[in-house]
């Protein structure tokens, strides 16, 4: 870990030791305020080398500015912090040590009232205790934005315009693209990180939210079909109720599906017209190439790399590419598949006009049971019906503009 990321690790280490100590004292005992006064040191020294430190707690994860801390995998705070409205933590360059206790005492409140009985069954809008402190602490809802002038209890509404500003997450993944077809590695690490990027955008207030890319040209294709593929497969299989690693490994593979276009020549991912029989040998190749790729970087990425072979392979065993003996595939290349073939459809191409949703979710229907997965199939169809109104399609022309 650098030095910041240690320093990180043990303020929010002593930030839980405080709580967990002012939790067993009552208010005005000395206990409760060398704990808090203890926590606010290891602040400072994180400041002091990260003026403006923020933290995101995804489930079981925690990120520190863009990085996943590892050795905080499952760490029991993480998901408490969130289950009372404490996703994400920003603190200003000046943090007073009363503003820090204040903090720290409305966070204890927060976590005493969602533990009592009469709470155990409230929706996350309930009300919750406020304190009185500064602005240079603030903390909410995953998309907290807004200006200084917010108290720091305040859940800023999600600003979409922001948030949909996705520019740095294409930029990112095009790098790594860049990376794979230099006869480099995957950058693991990076790729994970757009991963979580996204899963913050979606979300990013009470509702989920799918935030899907649209074309600035072209040739930004392979680089937004695979966020948005990445988002969908998230989606769906938070929607199927998968865990939360499992939401995250299939959206590193739906981001990851179409790695092996990187050896494809520009000008057929491009050609506006019918493929030769040459051609669409080259096209068909990716998803093997993608799947060597990705298990020559890691083998940790197994299912990634299967994602990247299978996501062409129909349930009736059409598809490509040929396999000698019949067998089912992963079910995330299933789900991928699915991801994939609604995001194809729903885009513009050189060679015919994006279709409607609702065209494109008749032809998922129809598909169901020789081409799509039915549980699969029938899932994303309920999931569209859901969230259809929640789908945020970021112009990324916008940006750019």
């Amino acid at each position: 870990m650098t030095d910041r990321t240690t320093l990180a690790v043990r303020f929010l280490t002593s930030m839980a030791q405080a709580l967990a100590t002012m939790s067993l004292y009552a208010e005005g005992h000395p206990a409760r305020a060398r704990a808090a006064v203890a926590s606010f040191d290891t602040l400072r020294d994180l400041q002091d080398a990260d003026p403006r430190p923020s933290f995101s707690f995804l489930g079981s994860d925690v990120v520190y500015g863009q990085q996943a801390i590892r050795t905080l995998t499952d760490w029991e705070w993480a998901l408490r912090l969130a289950n009372v409205g404490v996703q994400r933590l920003e603190f200003a360059d000046i943090v007073e040590r009363n503003a820090y206790v204040a903090f720290l005492e409305d966070v204890l409140a927060r976590v005493s009232a969602f533990s009592t009985i009469a709470l155990a069954n409230a929706t996350a809008s309930t009300p919750l205790p406020r304190s009185g402190a500064a602005a240079t602490i603030r903390f909410g809802a995953i998309g907290v934005r807004g200006s200084n002038e917010q108290r720091v209890t305040e859940v800023a509404a999600v600003d979409e315009a922001s948030m949909m500003d996705l520019n740095v997450e294409v930029d990112a993944l095009q790098w790594v693209h860049d990376e794979v077809s230099g006869d480099r590695n995957i950058p693991l690490l990076e790729a994970e990180s757009i991963v979580r990027s996204l899963s913050v955008a979606m979300h990013g207030d009470s509702a989920m939210l799918l935030p899907l890319l649209t074309l600035k040209e072209f040739d930004q294709y392979t680089t937004t079909h695979a966020l948005n593929v990445s988002v969908l497969s998230m989606g769906l299989a938070e929607f199927m109720g998968l865990s939360p690693r499992e939401v995250r490994s299939y959206g590193v593979a739906g981001m990851l599906h179409d790695l092996g276009k990187v050896r494809v020549p520009k000008d057929i991912l491009t050609k506006p017209g019918k493929l030769t029989p040459e051609e669409w040998a080259l096209m068909r190749s990716h998803t093997v190439e993608g799947a060597r790729l990705i298990l020559q970087s890691d083998q940790n990425l197994d299912v990634a790399a299967l994602v990247a072979f299978e996501h062409h392979i129909m349930i009736n065993g059409g598809g490509y590419p040929d396999r000698h003996y019949r067998c089912d595939c992963h079910r995330a290349s299933a789900l991928v598949h699915v991801c994939d073939v609604y995001d194809a459809l729903r885009t513009k191409r050189p060679y015919r006009d994006a279709w409607e949703p609702a065209t494109t979710l008749t032809y998922i229907e129809r598909g169901t049971g020789t081409e799509f997965d039915p549980d699969v199939s029938r899932a994303f169809i309920a999931m569209m019906a859901k969230w259809e109104p929640r789908l945020a399609v970021a112009d990324l022309s916008r940006a750019a503009a």
